[in-house]
Protein backbone atom coordinates (compact mmCIF):
# COMPACT_ATOMS: atom_id res chain seq x y z
CA UNK A 1 0.00 0.00 0.00
CA UNK A 2 1.07 3.50 -1.07
CA UNK A 3 3.15 5.29 1.99
CA UNK A 4 0.76 8.45 1.61
CA UNK A 5 -2.52 5.91 2.38
CA UNK A 6 -0.47 4.86 5.67
CA UNK A 7 0.25 8.81 6.50
CA UNK A 8 -3.71 9.37 6.60
CA UNK A 9 -3.02 10.20 9.81
CA UNK A 10 -4.71 8.61 13.57
CA UNK A 11 -6.76 11.35 13.83
CA UNK A 12 -8.61 11.55 11.09
CA UNK A 13 -9.60 7.83 11.77
CA UNK A 14 -10.51 8.76 14.68
CA UNK A 15 -12.91 11.21 14.25
CA UNK A 16 -14.30 9.41 11.15
CA UNK A 17 -14.87 6.32 14.06
CA UNK A 18 -16.79 8.96 16.49
CA UNK A 19 -18.95 10.38 13.51
CA UNK A 20 -19.98 6.43 13.15
CA UNK A 21 -19.79 4.88 16.55
CA UNK A 22 -22.93 6.48 18.44
CA UNK A 23 -23.88 4.05 20.91
CA UNK A 24 -22.48 0.99 19.70
CA UNK A 25 -19.37 1.78 21.01
CA UNK A 26 -17.56 0.95 17.94
CA UNK A 27 -17.41 -2.87 18.43
CA UNK A 28 -16.26 -4.95 15.31
CA UNK A 29 -19.05 -7.06 14.71
CA UNK A 30 -18.48 -10.91 14.15
CA UNK A 31 -19.47 -12.53 10.78
CA UNK A 32 -22.95 -12.92 11.34
CA UNK A 33 -22.96 -9.32 13.06
CA UNK A 34 -21.53 -8.41 9.78
CA UNK A 35 -23.68 -10.19 7.75
CA UNK A 36 -26.39 -8.68 9.37
CA UNK A 37 -25.35 -5.33 8.83
CA UNK A 38 -24.78 -5.57 4.96
CA UNK A 39 -28.18 -7.16 4.35
CA UNK A 40 -29.48 -4.52 6.34
CA UNK A 41 -27.49 -1.90 4.11
CA UNK A 42 -28.44 -3.65 0.96
CA UNK A 43 -32.58 -2.88 1.74
CA UNK A 44 -31.92 0.35 2.52
CA UNK A 45 -29.17 2.01 0.27
CA UNK A 46 -31.75 3.28 -1.79
CA UNK A 47 -30.58 6.07 0.75
CA UNK A 48 -27.27 6.71 0.02
CA UNK A 49 -27.48 9.76 -1.92
CA UNK A 50 -25.01 9.48 -4.46
CA UNK A 51 -25.73 10.25 -7.76
CA UNK A 52 -26.80 7.46 -10.52
CA UNK A 53 -24.63 9.73 -12.92
CA UNK A 54 -22.00 10.06 -10.34
CA UNK A 55 -21.86 6.23 -9.77
CA UNK A 56 -21.88 4.90 -12.97
CA UNK A 57 -19.34 7.72 -14.03
CA UNK A 58 -16.68 6.20 -11.48
CA UNK A 59 -17.81 2.80 -12.48
CA UNK A 60 -16.92 4.07 -16.18
CA UNK A 61 -13.62 5.20 -15.01
CA UNK A 62 -12.79 2.00 -12.73
CA UNK A 63 -12.86 0.15 -16.18
CA UNK A 64 -10.79 2.32 -17.79
CA UNK A 65 -8.44 1.97 -15.43
CA UNK A 66 -8.75 -1.42 -15.31
CA UNK A 67 -7.80 -1.66 -18.99
CA UNK A 68 -5.49 1.01 -18.59
CA UNK A 69 -1.88 0.44 -21.72
CA UNK A 70 -4.31 -2.06 -23.85
CA UNK A 71 -5.40 0.55 -26.39
CA UNK A 72 -8.60 2.60 -26.56
CA UNK A 73 -11.47 0.61 -24.85
CA UNK A 74 -15.29 0.80 -26.96
CA UNK A 75 -18.03 2.37 -25.09
CA UNK A 76 -20.13 -0.20 -25.84
CA UNK A 77 -17.58 -2.82 -23.97
CA UNK A 78 -17.82 -0.73 -20.74
CA UNK A 79 -21.93 -0.25 -20.86
CA UNK A 80 -21.65 -3.97 -21.21
CA UNK A 81 -19.19 -4.41 -18.28
CA UNK A 82 -21.00 -2.07 -15.89
CA UNK A 83 -24.34 -2.77 -17.23
CA UNK A 84 -24.68 1.16 -17.65
CA UNK A 85 -27.23 2.58 -20.42
CA UNK A 86 -25.15 2.99 -23.21
CA UNK A 87 -26.20 6.62 -24.37
CA UNK A 88 -26.45 7.63 -20.79
CA UNK A 89 -22.21 6.49 -20.84
CA UNK A 90 -22.03 8.46 -23.66
CA UNK A 91 -23.40 11.47 -22.29
CA UNK A 92 -20.87 11.05 -18.76
CA UNK A 93 -17.52 10.12 -20.81
CA UNK A 94 -18.36 13.35 -23.19
CA UNK A 95 -18.38 14.87 -19.60
CA UNK A 96 -15.22 13.19 -18.09
CA UNK A 97 -13.20 14.17 -21.74
CA UNK A 98 -14.52 17.74 -21.25
CA UNK A 99 -12.79 17.91 -17.76
CA UNK A 100 -9.73 16.25 -18.68
CA UNK A 101 -9.70 12.98 -17.34
CA UNK A 102 -10.91 10.80 -20.19
CA UNK A 103 -10.09 10.79 -23.75
CA UNK A 104 -11.21 9.37 -26.77
CA UNK A 105 -10.74 8.17 -30.46
CA UNK A 106 -13.50 7.98 -33.78
CA UNK A 107 -13.31 5.31 -36.37
CA UNK A 108 -12.93 1.74 -36.18
CA UNK A 109 -10.20 1.80 -34.10
CA UNK A 110 -10.90 4.12 -31.30
CA UNK A 111 -12.68 4.18 -28.45
CA UNK A 112 -11.92 5.88 -24.69
CA UNK A 113 -8.96 6.02 -22.59
CA UNK A 114 -7.51 7.80 -19.31
CA UNK A 115 -5.93 10.93 -20.28
CA UNK A 116 -4.23 10.53 -16.50
CA UNK A 117 -2.53 7.32 -14.57
CA UNK A 118 -5.22 5.63 -12.69
CA UNK A 119 -3.04 6.67 -9.56
CA UNK A 120 -3.50 10.55 -10.38
CA UNK A 121 -7.11 10.30 -11.08
CA UNK A 122 -9.34 10.25 -7.60
CA UNK A 123 -12.79 9.36 -7.12
CA UNK A 124 -13.86 13.08 -5.95
CA UNK A 125 -11.88 13.84 -9.51
CA UNK A 126 -14.88 11.61 -11.24
CA UNK A 127 -17.29 13.28 -9.13
CA UNK A 128 -16.71 16.53 -9.48
CA UNK A 129 -16.52 16.47 -13.48
CA UNK A 130 -19.87 15.21 -13.61
CA UNK A 131 -21.80 16.23 -10.49
CA UNK A 132 -20.03 19.47 -9.49
CA UNK A 133 -19.10 20.10 -6.05
CA UNK A 134 -18.99 17.28 -3.53
CA UNK A 135 -21.36 19.33 -1.12
CA UNK A 136 -23.70 22.04 -1.55
CA UNK A 137 -26.58 23.49 0.19
CA UNK A 138 -29.16 24.93 -2.23
CA UNK A 139 -27.09 24.22 -4.60
CA UNK A 140 -24.37 26.79 -3.46
CA UNK A 141 -21.29 25.54 -2.20
CA UNK A 142 -20.89 25.69 2.42
CA UNK A 143 -19.02 28.78 2.43
CA UNK A 144 -20.94 30.72 0.67
CA UNK A 145 -24.06 30.43 3.03
CA UNK A 146 -24.67 32.32 5.51
CA UNK A 147 -27.07 31.74 8.93
CA UNK A 148 -28.19 34.23 11.64
CA UNK A 149 -29.62 33.83 14.96
CA UNK A 150 -29.46 30.43 17.13
CA UNK A 151 -28.10 28.37 13.28
CA UNK A 152 -25.46 30.48 13.01
CA UNK A 153 -23.17 27.75 14.13
CA UNK A 154 -24.78 24.89 11.23
CA UNK A 155 -22.42 26.82 8.54
CA UNK A 156 -19.66 25.11 10.71
CA UNK A 157 -21.98 21.28 10.35
CA UNK A 158 -21.97 22.06 6.88
CA UNK A 159 -18.15 22.40 6.12
CA UNK A 160 -17.24 19.64 8.72
CA UNK A 161 -19.57 17.19 5.94
CA UNK A 162 -17.76 18.11 3.05
CA UNK A 163 -14.29 17.75 4.61
CA UNK A 164 -15.51 13.85 5.81
CA UNK A 165 -16.58 13.83 1.79
CA UNK A 166 -13.30 14.98 0.88
CA UNK A 167 -11.41 12.93 3.22
CA UNK A 168 -12.61 9.58 1.59
CA UNK A 169 -12.80 10.30 -1.72
CA UNK A 170 -9.62 12.84 -2.34
CA UNK A 171 -7.38 9.54 -1.89
CA UNK A 172 -9.36 6.99 -3.24
CA UNK A 173 -7.82 6.87 -6.29
CA UNK A 174 -9.07 4.52 -9.47
CA UNK A 175 -5.88 2.27 -9.44
CA UNK A 176 -6.94 1.68 -5.78
CA UNK A 177 -10.74 0.69 -6.90
CA UNK A 178 -9.22 -2.14 -9.60
CA UNK A 179 -6.04 -3.53 -7.13
CA UNK A 180 -8.65 -3.10 -4.05
CA UNK A 181 -5.79 -1.68 -1.96
CA UNK A 182 -7.71 1.13 -0.72
CA UNK A 183 -6.37 3.31 2.11
CA UNK A 184 -6.84 2.16 5.68
CA UNK A 185 -9.43 4.73 6.85
CA UNK A 186 -11.76 2.94 4.39
CA UNK A 187 -10.85 -0.71 5.70
CA UNK A 188 -11.16 0.94 9.37
CA UNK A 189 -14.77 2.74 8.73
CA UNK A 190 -16.42 -0.37 6.92
CA UNK A 191 -15.26 -2.56 9.66
CA UNK A 192 -17.30 -0.46 12.02
CA UNK A 193 -21.09 -2.24 12.73
CA UNK A 194 -22.56 1.44 12.12
CA UNK A 195 -21.26 1.93 8.40
CA UNK A 196 -23.46 -0.41 7.03
CA UNK A 197 -26.40 0.92 8.70
CA UNK A 198 -28.88 3.25 7.57
CA UNK A 199 -30.77 5.68 9.67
Amino acid sequence: MAAGHRQLGDARVHACRLALEGRDGGRIPGPTGRRRAREAAVSQNRRMRVSAKADYAVRAAAELAATAGAGPVKGERIAEAQRIPLKFLENILAELKHDGIVQSQRGAEGGYWLARPADQVTVADVIRAVDGPLANVRGARPEAVEYAGSAKHLLDVWIAVRASLRNILEHVTLADLVTGELPDVVHQLTGLPEAWLSH
